[in-house]
């Protein structure tokens, strides 16, 4: 193999443990971040190239935390609600809402949810009851259910910031009876801190040494230049 074809797999190398750290370090700043789900990037070995970064989100559920707040909303099982976002439909883990001035249930970020018939939910004023199979309620009059779906194909999920996930082409509506929604509670994120900031010293350390070899590299070709030159001379 000659030295293009040497300094190509280095390259691939070095992108791929960026590309590693990256994700890392996204995982550790959303750390506290309620629902997040972690990301992983494994090295897919390509002939001739060498290996390349590919991402795998993971989808594993949180540890659920009271919060006593009924605008808190978590599952215990498989779902997702749906939001209306700018870019079309979203879907979230549950997290924390909040009801906007017309009266509408929103995200923090004011994505309205959507109910059954994907109109949005709009509550009166009273006091929220939020059901496990996503029936909201105000002073015990029921208002809507919120819609609950997963996707077909997890894999094909495609993250938005750091709560948001666009919906795949395959998706399903999960039947109420099979909902599994925890009002007063928030889903904690995945990311285990601990492991998290391992893998980080790791990726530090052969990212280094794939640097320095890279330099060693450097110095050894400018030697080779420096002596052809003063035999050529």
């Amino acid at each position: 193999m000659g030295p293009e074809g040497v300094g190509g797999r280095t390259l691939h190398a070095l992108r791929y443990w960026e590309r590693r750290q990256e994700a890392v370090a996204n995982n550790l700043a959303n750390v506290s971040t309620p629902g997040f789900k972690g990301e992983r990037v494994f090295a897919e070995l390509l002939e001739g190239v060498g290996p390349v970064a590919r991402g795998h989100t993971d989808t594993r559920a949180g540890t659920l935390s009271p919060t006593g707040r009924p605008l808190d909303v978590a599952f215990e099982a498989d779902g997702f609600l749906v939001v209306d976002a700018p870019g079309g439909d979203r879907f979230i883990r549950g997290g924390s809402l909040r009801i906007d001035e017309a009266g509408t249930l929103v995200t923090l970020d004011g994505h309205p949810l959507l109910d059954e018939r994907r109109e949005p939910v709009v509550l009166p004023e009273g006091n929220v009851e939020i059901a496990e199979d996503g029936q909201v309620s105000v002073n015990g009059s029921r208002i809507a259910r919120l819609r609950v779906e997963v996707a077909g194909d997890p894999g094909e999920l495609r993250r938005e910031g750091a709560n948001l996930w666009i919906p795949p082409g395959s998706r399903e509506v999960v039947r109420p009876e099979a909902v599994r929604l925890r009002q007063g509670h928030l889903e904690e994120s995945n990311v285990d801190p601990v492991s998290a900031m391992v893998e980080m010293l790791e990726i530090q350390r052969a990212y280094g040494a794939i640097q320095r070899s890279v330099q060693v590299g450097d110095q050894v070709m400018q030697t080779i230049s420096t002596e052809l030159g003063r035999v050529g001379g």
